[in-house]
């Protein structure tokens, strides 16, 4: 019954790495027949597959060239936009004074470039009147024609002096003629650079609704947090704000004052705008008093547009304004030949490893080969998986990490197996070796190993993002090879220790007690030299001298005691 327990929980083992495996690779077809967003090829990064170039041009308002601190910051605040949007190993770098240069790998979504080309000004404004977003009307002969340009003459300046931004007072009759006339397809129409203590007239993103708002009640530097979330209750995808202590109190106010007009039926005065560069992204009615500091931006989002909305507002609004000079699709700078040679490399480590393990540890060596053999498809579909969600590309330095982790990888093998032979010395059988020394074995890995994660988290923190690369799969890689270890190479040491050639000890097998010193039956007495083997006395000889290079100290003197009392009792009986 005991022999059998080990044998039944490795066939348990392995089956749970053969589920594990089939988990993995279907999660990977999922994202590739179903959402059609994964691969079965690893994502490349900038170096190794070439991309997109977007170079941004910085403006001021006197014209003047940014200060490097602005551009520093400008360039900060990108490269947390396009981290955040799960492109990993891109390149920002300020070039001239003036502009700044964005490289990102493979070809760059809408939704990328928004985030790159957003200054995200967020401003919140009082809605004063909303309607179509055309500047056409239909005339009493039922014909639709364009509202006429508001004529220069018309006051443009508010009769009463307005009390609060919801005041209808600040709407001027030039103000509503142009409201009227405003066209939001008319690219001349750019409202973002529009006073902040002024009305504002501006339109949604789709062009489908245009809003005359009130001054700027607040700004976005009010704002400390922005997550993307589902309502609990609708399931509908909002954005989620978190207040400073300022922020909260002002917003307190608005939320107050427009809350009673929607009790007073003052729509659409009731509506506070989101105004992000210019463009109304949302203008919900306010349904009571938010003091807490924590109100939600809700509207036709997706998870993708929300989330998108949630970085530009929780990394902050750039210093300076850009335009895109240039948007580019450039080439590898290292290309294809680097990468096969990176391959060829890998490919190299890997013979040089096969070798080293057949010919130390004989067949015991294809156990090394398989483990290295199935670490190496965890790792290619863990890293489409990561590609596919969470935007993970292998880059050059990845590369590197992963030829590096084959020589880790092999490490924790050749522990485990010397582990066993010195079991095997110590005159245990080959069943009792496998489990005695798995049971030393893995501590001393799983210390290794957890220098090597924590060597690899460090790297990853503080390293360039050029070097991020080799840090993350070397990581990866470790956790791979503790997995390995554990739920593939222990069962099959399991499983081979009870076949006749390894469990028999057969030369070849490299479990052979013989040939690895095992000459004593204990720690302190050697198996006497049959007449049998009398022809093998050399051979013999060395594998004591190996067993005796291999005891302890006291195990020395212990041997040395034994065989003094044995010679004392011989020379006893001699006399007598």
């Amino acid at each position: 019954m005991a022999t059998s327990s080990p044998v039944r929980h490795a066939w348990r083992v392995l089956l749970g790495l053969l589920l594990v495996t089939g988990v993995l690779f279907g999660i990977n077809a999922l994202g590739v027949h179903v959402f059609e967003k994964s691969s079965w090829t690893p994502e490349l990064a900038l170096d190794l597959q070439g991309g997109t170039q977007i170079v941004l041009s910085a403006e001021t308002e006197d014209g003047a060239a940014p200060s490097s601190e602005q551009l520093d910051q400008a360039a900060a605040i990108i490269r947390q936009r396009v981290d955040a949007s799960g492109v990993a190993e891109a390149d920002i770098t300020t070039e001239g004074g003036r502009n700044i240069v964005v490289q990102i790998p493979g070809v760059a979504d809408e939704q990328t470039r928004e985030r790159i080309q957003s200054s995200a000004q967020l401003e919140f404004r009082p809605v004063l009147a909303t309607t179509a977003g055309t500047n056409t009307y239909v005339g009493e002969d039922g014909n639709e024609t364009a509202y006429p340009t508001p004529d220069d003459s018309l006051n443009a300046t508010p009769t009463a002096t307005p009390t609060d931004a919801s005041d209808l007072s600040w709407v001027s009759d030039k103000l509503a003629a142009e409201f009227q006339a405003y066209d939001c397809a008319n690219p001349e129409n750019d409202p973002s650079s529009a006073p902040k203590d002024q009305p504002l007239i501006a339109c949604d993103p789709s062009g489908q609704a245009k809003y005359l708002l009130g001054p700027t009640e607040l700004t976005g530097d009010a704002i400390t947090d922005a997550t993307a979330g589902r309502d609990p209750k609708s399931g509908a995808w909002l954005v989620q704000l978190t207040m400073n202590a300022d922020g909260a109190d002002a917003f307190g106010k608005v939320s107050t004052r427009l809350n009673q007009n929607r009790i007073n039926e003052l729509s659409p005065r009731d509506q506070f705008a989101f105004v992000l560069d210019g463009s109304v992204i949302s203008a919900p009615r306010m349904n009571g008093q938010i003091l807490d500091g924590r109100p939600s931006i809700s509207g036709d989002f997706t998870q993708e547009t929300a989330t998108t909305l949630a970085d530009q507002l929780k990394f902050g609004a750039l210093p300076l304004s850009f335009t895109v000079q240039s948007s580019d699709t450039i080439s590898a700078t290292l290309g294809t030949q680097q990468l096969q040679i990176g391959l060829i490399a890998g490919l190299i480590g890997l013979a040089l490893v096969a070798i080293y393990s057949l010919i130390v540890y004989r067949a015991l060596g294809s156990v090394i080969i398989a483990s290295i053999a199935v670490m190496a498809v965890l790792t290619y579909i863990i890293i489409c998986i990561l590609a596919w969600r969470l935007g993970f590309r292998l880059s050059l330095a990845g590369v590197a990490g992963l030829i590096v982790s084959i020589g880790f990888t092999a490490d924790s093998f050749i522990v485990y197996f010397e582990r066993i032979r010195d079991e095997l010395r110590d005159g245990k059988s080959i069943t009792a070796a496998v489990e005695d020394g798995w049971g030393r074995a893995k501590r001393t890995i799983y210390i290794s190993k957890s220098i090597n994660i924590l060597a690899a988290v460090v790297l990853y923190i503080l390293a360039d993002a050029t070097v991020k690369g080799f840090a993350f799969t070397l990581g990866l890689t470790t956790l791979i090879d503790v997995f390995i270890f554990v739920i593939f190479t222990h069962p099959v040491m399991q499983l081979l220790a009870r076949t006749k050639f390894f469990g028999g000890g057969h030369k070849l097998s490299g479990l052979d007690p013989e040939s690895l010193g095992a000459v004593y039956r204990s720690r302190s007495q050697f198996r006497q030299v049959s007449t049998a083997t009398a022809g093998r006395g050399a051979k013999n000889a060395r594998a004591k001298g190996e067993a005796e290079r291999r005891q302890t100290i006291a195990e020395r003197k212990r041997a040395e005691a034994l065989a003094g009392d044995r010679s004392t009792s011989t020379g006893s009986e001699g006399d007598a």
